[in-house]
């Protein structure tokens, strides 16, 4: 793990980020607010390109909680069967669009605490649902994002919750809307697990990492 980077470090990197890339999205398909819970849902333990395919035609057909509970259970684990862990996947997407409808209305409530109380839904999908939906700068902390911000010391911690602090508490203001969209991008496809890409990378010079690859 490297040491917690200084803040004109941190600022530096984050502001090359944002010069090549001034508006990161996610990469996962979705129409509306409910969609984006369902997919990040099922992307627990599988790729986001594996969840689009599947997810593509089955959000033509049941792009509401209303639909999808009207597809059922058997016609939604069949729409997703591609997708590891599917037959729990599937349930817990009938179980929340079921409390969608009794509770919120059918609608997709913006609160932490009210999403992650839905089966299925932990608190790195609830802030990712907060952060691309409502555009609150909540930090979704998954393997990239741990393994990038530990081996950087962007932000590093010994568990999820501890980065999640330390992306709110070191990466400057400006930034903090789209850091975690950055990291995870930098981690997928630059400072990859195995052999990271480190003549590619654009923070080279400031990255403390000491085994970088050419």
């Amino acid at each position: 793990m490297a040491k917690q980077l200084d803040y004109h470090t941190i600022h530096e990197i984050f502001r090359r980020f944002q010069a090549q890339e001034a508006e990161p999205k996610g990469e996962l398909h979705h129409v509306n607010a409910y969609t984006l819970l369902v997919a990040v849902a099922l992307s627990a333990q599988a790729t986001d390109a594996g969840v689009n395919k599947a997810t593509r035609p089955l959000f033509e057909i049941a792009d509401t909680p209303q639909k999808m509970l009207a597809l059922g259970l058997e016609g939604l684990t069949e729409q997703i069967k591609t997708i590891g862990l599917f037959r729990q996947k599937a349930k817990n997407v009938i179980r929340l669009s079921e409390i969608l409808v009794e509770h919120y209305g059918g609608e997709v409530p913006s609160s932490r605490a009210a999403l992650q109380s839905l089966p299925g839904v932990g608190r790195k999908t609830a802030n990712v649902v907060l952060n691309m939906w409502w555009h609150i700068p909540a930090q979704a902390v998954d393997t990239h994002i741990f393994r990038v911000g530990n081996r950087t010391g962007i932000c590093p911690g010994k568990d999820v919750d501890t980065v999640e602090r330390a992306i709110e508490d070191h990466i400057p203001a400006e930034f903090q809307q789209h850091a975690h969209h950055w990291l995870i991008l930098h981690g997928r496809y630059i400072c990859t697990a195995r052999k990271p890409r480190c003549g590619d990378c654009l923070i080279r010079d400031l990255c403390p990492f000491e085994e970088k690859t050419e």
